[in-house]
């Protein structure tokens, strides 16, 4: 390794592919979304805060899982790289290692798809 790839790392190969050191709690689920590729129509460009967020997601990690009333731990529903369907405004978007996530109960998710 040089001098200049020591001090200065190549930012592309940081943090893409490394899974989030974080574990989510309870019945939360850490998920990414899954971003559309852009199209322009009519020669039109739309900026990105007048796009729609996209709805489909990525299990990154699954939390601790949840309860019943008799304190016997429930399965997950979803499993770590399941495609879902979440509502445009689910859950709380959590910034870690300059990547977006979307950290919401597994009963803020609508649908797996298969």
């Amino acid at each position: 390794m040089s001098y200049r790839t020591h001090l200065y790392p190549n930012p592309n190969n940081m943090a893409k592919n490394t899974k989030p050191s974080v574990k989510p709690l309870g019945d939360r689920v850490l998920l990414q979304r899954i971003e559309e590729a852009e199209e322009i129509k009519g020669g039109i460009i739309i900026p990105d805060t007048a796009k729609e967020k996209p709805q489909e997601a990525k299990v990154i990690a699954l939390g601790t899982g949840g309860l019943d009333k008799d304190g016997k731990k429930l399965p997950f529903n979803v499993k770590v790289g399941d495609k879902v369907l979440v509502g445009k405004y689910a859950g709380q978007e959590v910034k870690l290692d300059d990547v977006t996530y979307l950290l919401l109960s597994e009963s803020e998710i609508l649908a797996v798809i298969e």
